[in-house]
C-alpha cells in the first residue's frame, strides 16, 4: 500500500469537498420541495444534520426520503 502524501490528500479533498457541497445543496432543495409526509423524520432535523456535516446528505438520500 502506498503512503498518503500531502499532495494526494489535497487532490482527494479537491475532489470530495465539491461533491459533498453539491449533494448538500441538492438535499436542501429537495427538503424545500417535499411535503412533510414524504420525509422520514422532521425536515428541520435533516436540515441541521446536513448543515453540520455536508457528508450527512448521503444519509438523507439513503434514509430520509420516502
Amino acid at each position: 500500500m502506498r503512503p498518503v502524501t500531502p499532495n494526494r490528500k489535497r487532490l482527494l479533498a479537491a475532489i470530495i469537498v465539491p461533491i459533498e457541497l453539491v449533494l448538500a445543496a441538492l438535499a436542501w432543495r429537495d427538503l424545500a420541495r417535499r411535503s412533510d409526509d414524504q420525509v422520514r423524520g422532521r425536515k428541520n432535523v435533516w436540515r441541521v444534520l446536513v448543515s453540520i456535516n455536508p457528508g450527512n446528505s448521503v444519509f438523507y438520500w439513503l434514509f430520509g426520503r420516502r
